[in-house]
């Protein structure tokens, strides 16, 4: 064999085993991908489930009848019409009966899903915090209209829901609906401030936190 020959064939060896410019030793090597031009890793987020749309609207229908009975027996304490003011407060009697069939709506529902699923980001003292305080919002959701409706028959004045008188929960007694009535207050008051502490909780993990808790409990648009 001569020795252009050789010269030939030893170049054709070289141009096989040389690596194409430019991508490095890593991408000459089949199957193993090149650390540097790989694409970064994104990191993981942990998403929670949103809520069932149930308790969604369970949640925004009770925000409604609260601030209706609220607004009604406000504008009554303004209003001097007999016939008005009678008519004002059967309306913050009957937005207060709601309220108490939305959370009994809302505590069968619950206890039909279960435990729902939390955020397990958040450190334990704020989901604690944030359980005591649903505790005490549906305590007073439960308490407010039954104090409400005991005030009236104690006041010796009958309840009605649309037309139907309600079965009395007290006999007629001065003295009762008089602390009746300074419970009931207090208790407003209380609902007052835990619903504050609520929405600045809301506010703080949308803003400050930007975590998906405010939003899982918007209404969805319906697509």
């Amino acid at each position: 064999m001569t020795t252009a020959a050789r010269k030939g064939i030893l170049s054709m060896g070289l141009e096989k085993e040389t690596p194409p410019k430019g991508t490095g030793n890593a991408a000459f090597v089949a199957g193993v991908e090149d650390p540097l031009n790989s694409p970064p890793q994104q990191p993981t987020v942990v998403t929670v489930p949103a809520r069932p749309r149930k308790l969604v609207a369970l949640h925004w229908l009770t925000v409604f009848c609260v601030i209706a009975a609220v607004t009604f027996i406000l504008t009554r304490d303004q209003i001097d019409g007999k016939a008005v003011r009678q008519w004002l407060l059967e309306g913050h009697r009957h937005f207060g009966l709601f309220v108490l069939m939305l959370f009994l709506a809302r505590v069968g529902i619950r206890i039909r899903l279960g435990k729902l699923p939390h955020d397990d980001q958040l450190p334990k003292l704020v989901r604690l915090m944030a359980g005591l305080t649903h505790i005490a919002l549906y305590a007073l959701l439960l308490t407010l209209p039954l104090l409400g409706w005991a005030l009236s028959n104690a006041e010796g004045k009958p309840v009605h829901l649309f037309g139907l008188t309600l079965p009395a929960l007290v006999s007629a007694d001065e003295d009762l609906a008089d602390t009746l009535q300074a419970w009931h207050l207090n208790a407003a008051w209380v609902l007052l401030g835990l619903v504050s502490l609520h929405v600045a909780a809301a506010l703080w993990h949308h803003f400050v936190l930007r975590d998906e808790v405010l939003r899982r409990m918007l209404p969805k648009r319906r697509r």
